[in-house]
């Protein structure tokens, strides 16, 4: 192993450990050779550490031969994972994780230059200076996907659609997880409005309660206010007035719009409503 992963002792737990983390992270893997799950935690470990070339040092550390430390740091079960930043241990996990979750916890705690500018990023206001920001980490990052999700965040606030949905579309298929479909929707609701005012809207509605195309419209406006129980209303106005194509296009949006709504209630609601018209 290089000198990012070693193999240490009870013996030498201070000077391996402690004293090293006053000059860089130190991560110690608690592990046994009777521990399955340490056979798989480990090499991903030292894979991690050599990939992140000296921003941390591996430290593994047989807790069968360690008893006072496991103790002292209460290792009950294993594999048990420590940071260690200063001398004094930070954060944990317990478990073998699957790779993008240990690289979650490292890079909380370990950011590197596009991690940096991706927490400054999110404490500016301006959504165009936010992008601005994003851009560098995105490139520094080489598409770092929860940094791209942040990009398009920002370019969706700043008015930038077009931008905002080839930095989405860039996203490889097997990244498109529940935050792409959201960032998804919520572009598609950037998206999905026109000229025409909402008292237009309105008024074609009173005139015509099945002017479905304004009651959409409509919908879309008072998403995008996020007036979300006004908008699920005109949607569920169309799921309870049509049988055909505007019901099923309506019920779609619904489900779509629902996980961008940070009101529960109003989702709850209109969850009970569109199942109570759906059957």
């Amino acid at each position: 192993m290089t000198d990012f992963s070693i193999d240490i002792t009870e013996a030498d737990f201070e000077t391996a450990v402690l004293a090293r983390s006053r000059e860089v992270p130190v991560l110690v893997d608690f592990w046994a050779p009777w521990c399955g799950p340490c056979r798989t935690l480990k090499p991903l470990l030292e894979k991690l550490a050599g990939e992140y070339g000296g921003r941390f040092v591996l430290a593994k550390l047989n807790s069968d031969e360690a008893p006072s430390v496991s103790a002292r740091y209460a290792v009950r079960s294993i594999p048990a994972v420590k940071l260690f930043v200063d001398g004094e241990m930070v954060d944990e996990f317990m478990g073998a994780l699957p790779e993008g979750q240990v690289r979650a916890f490292l890079d909380g705690h370990l950011p590197d230059e596009a991690e940096k500018l991706r927490r400054a990023a999110g404490g500016l206001t301006d959504p165009c200076e936010r992008a601005e920001l994003l851009r560098r980490a995105v490139a520094l990052s080489d598409g770092r996907q929860a940094i791209v999700f942040d990009l398009v965040q920002a370019l969706i606030d700043a008015g930038l659609p077009e931008e905002a949905l080839a930095a989405l579309e860039a996203v490889e298929p097997r990244g498109r997880d529940e935050q792409w479909l959201k960032l998804k929707a919520r572009l598609d609701l950037a998206q999905g409005v026109g000229a025409t005012s909402e008292a237009e809207l309105r008024a074609r509605i009173a005139a015509d309660a099945k002017d479905f195309e304004a009651r959409f419209v409509l919908a879309t406006v008072l998403a995008q206010q996020e007036a979300w129980p006004a908008a699920f209303e005109q949607l569920l106005e169309i799921v309870l007035r049509d049988r055909g194509e505007a019901r099923s296009q309506a019920r779609g949006r619904l489900v779509e719009w629902f996980p961008l709504c940070p009101d529960l209630k109003a989702v709850m609601n209109a969850r009970r409503q569109l199942s109570m018209y759906l059957n």
